[in-house]
């Protein structure tokens, strides 16, 4: 039985109030102690971590973060495998950084035959949705305050991110509505998981610049692999490996999404990320995000009944 199994204080699932307000000071002050640390703690691993194997990456600091612009995945080294869902031929994406013209919405391609025929349909009647004008915009977690998942929460554009490290946990904190994900440094998975937004992720550490990170136990209710809203089932099985750049100014993350319910065969990815001086700031995602303009748009989640 692993580490996680046998703690159960740890925090596996992500708070049913998804719409917290926090202090910018307090935060700030609280992360900035911990990561000060987490820091030192990460180079010194204790006996329960195992022996280094060599240097520990330096992904975590109060003093920066790590910031990507534009929201798709890239390709993989040639020769890997299959890449990601591509946007439709038929409906070219223009972005806000494409230069002028119309910001044109994501349209994936339906027709890649990695898809299996459930998803390539369930695709493709959410871009009708859309290219008839049923829905003003399409769903991305994103942008509707829910969380983006595993590996789409590495999707969030324009704000950054930040990492504690502990011998045993690593956080990945987004500045985006403060979502938090964890990762148990341990060797196995817990014998029963039981499906969530961030699923279980357990880590490694490899080369002294690479830290790899297995994730099951994702659930599948509005969790999209990509904003071309590619779905998947809770057979998910997601292993990224995060690496520092030689001189420590980027991050890259290769994605591998295996999900023999969904695909063919499995999805290589890429994301990369450079590292800047921002300050973790309070951004709350649900103030105001109404329908204005009566375009149908997906509404922010919402609890029920409050939890205090």
């Amino acid at each position: 039985m692993s580490n996680v199994a046998k703690n159960p204080n740890l925090p596996r699932h992500p708070s049913k109030a998804l719409l917290r307000l926090a202090s910018i000071a307090a935060l700030g002050a609280s992360v900035a102690a911990f990561a000060a640390g987490a820091c030192a703690l990460a180079q010194a691993p204790s006996q329960e971590q195992g022996p280094a194997k060599g240097k520990i990456p330096e992904l975590a600091s109060a003093q920066f973060a790590w910031l990507v612009l534009g929201v798709d995945w890239l390709d993989p080294p040639p020769g890997l495998g299959h890449g990601p869902i591509r946007q439709d031929p038929a409906h070219p994406y223009h972005g806000n950084r494409d230069g002028p013209g119309q910001v044109t919405p994501h349209i994936g391609d339906t027709k890649d035959p990695v898809l299996k025929p459930w998803a390539a349909k369930q695709m493709q009647d959410s871009n009708d949705e859309v290219l008839t004008g049923k829905r003003g915009l399409p769903f991305a977690a994103q942008s509707t305050c829910y969380p983006g998942g595993v590996p789409a929460q590495l999707l969030t554009p324009a704000q950054p991110f930040y990492f504690i490290q502990t011998p045993k946990e690593v956080w990945m904190i987004w500045e985006s509505d403060h979502m938090v994900r964890r990762i148990y440094m341990t060797d196995q998975h817990s014998e029963t998981v039981r499906p969530s937004w961030f699923g279980e992720s357990i880590g490694r550490y490899e080369g002294g610049d690479t830290l790899v990170v297995d994730t099951i136990g994702l659930q599948a209710h509005n969790s999209f692999l990509d904003w071309h809203r590619t779905p998947h089932t809770e057979k998910l099985h997601v292993i990224e490996r995060f690496k520092l750049s030689a001189d420590g100014k980027a991050l890259e993350a290769l994605v591998k999404v295996d999900d023999p319910d969904t695909f063919n065969e499995p999805l290589y990815m890429m994301r990369r990320w450079r590292k800047v001086p921002n300050p973790l700031l309070e951004m709350v995602c649900a103030e105001d995000h109404g329908d204005h303009f009566g375009a149908n748009l997906f509404p922010i989640p919402h609890a029920d009944t409050p939890d205090f």
